[in-house]
């Protein structure tokens, strides 16, 4: 069964977006690894260099080397950027939404752009929502210090508008810890995803959450409002040591990226260094998962979001 992966930033050294040749590399480096369909995820950055990534995927994207692109931000929280650049983090900017699919139409590919990753307390989301929802653009919760409430109701104006479930970006990852009292985000996106109002995001790569926690998830929610994803980035078929994300540099140790800038985000998980097939067996072989539900959150339930 060909793997299905939404949120994947590069390969082999390469970040998607950074030049044609590295780009199809790193898309090759996944196609071999077991994914058939494989969607090129772009870190925050300013409008000029979103524009410039998006140029250069969007050619991939008519060959077929790629399903679509991942916006991940930079309409993101502050509090919760993990590896974001927290210099090009803004407000919804409705502008860069047209001149991005403008972008995508003159290449030849005008549905390029698969899903965008925004913060719904950032003023202006509702009119992202409806902007990108015109646009064929599945809007994607993440990164966001929202209170539940908020989420909630975020997440059932975008199914409104888009006429299917929206997605969470990798749930519990960007985002407040759950707690009893103030569940947030993830009590949230839990309990849409067990009415079937949404799909959420896991990183089962052994790095950003717990096999307990992965379970958990699995029986509560079930595999078909689950995506797996590999958040993979550059290091990802290399070994340990320097690389950056966007513009953050990043160091990776014993197969785990973490930001090595001086900054506040200092030691924040930078993606991850492995495929979506090494997500599927972690799921099997540690998390102790059957592997029929661990291939349809690998493959059939990502399939339903590109299908739209």
């Amino acid at each position: 069964m060909d793997l299905v992966d939404l949120h994947c930033h590069g390969a082999l050294g390469h970040e998607f977006g950074s030049d044609g040749e590295g780009s199809r590399a790193a898309a090759a480096h996944h196609r071999a690894a077991g994914v058939g369909s494989l969607v090129g995820s772009l870190v925050s950055g300013t409008p000029d260099a979103l524009v410039s990534q998006v140029a250069t995927l969007a050619p991939l994207v008519a060959s077929g080397e790629l399903a679509g692109i991942h916006l991940e931000g930079p309409f993101l929280s502050q509090e919760r950027r993990g590896a974001h650049d927290p210099s090009v983090l803004t407000d919804p900017d409705l502008a860069l939404i047209e001149t991005l699919v403008e972008t995508c139409t003159e290449a030849g590919v005008p549905n390029a752009l698969v899903q965008w990753t925004f913060a719904p307390e950032r003023a202006g989301s509702e009119a992202l929502v409806e902007a990108l929802a015109r646009h064929g653009i599945l809007p994607a919760v993440g990164h966001t210090d929202a209170s539940a409430d908020v989420v909630t109701a975020t997440l059932a104006s975008i199914a409104d508008a888009c006429g299917r479930p929206p997605l969470v970006t990798h749930l519990f990852n960007g985002m407040p810890a759950f707690h009893h009292r103030a569940g947030g985000p993830a009590a949230a996106a839990l309990a849409a995803a067990g009415r079937g109002d949404c799909i959420v995001e896991l990183i089962a790569d052994g790095v950003h959450l717990g096999p307990e926690v992965v379970r958990m998830v699995f029986e509560t929610v079930g595999a078909e409002r689950i995506a797996l994803v590999s958040d993979a980035m550059a290091a990802t078929g290399l070994g340990d040591g320097a690389y950056t994300i966007g513009t953050l540099d990043v160091e990776v140790a014993s197969g785990v990226a973490r930001l090595a800038d001086g900054g506040s985000g200092r030691g924040s998980i930078a993606g991850s260094t492995s495929t979506l097939g090494d997500c599927v067996r972690w799921c099997i072989d540690v998390v102790g998962l059957p592997e029929a539900d661990v291939l349809t959150a690998a493959s059939t339930t990502p399939r339903t979001v590109l299908s739209g």
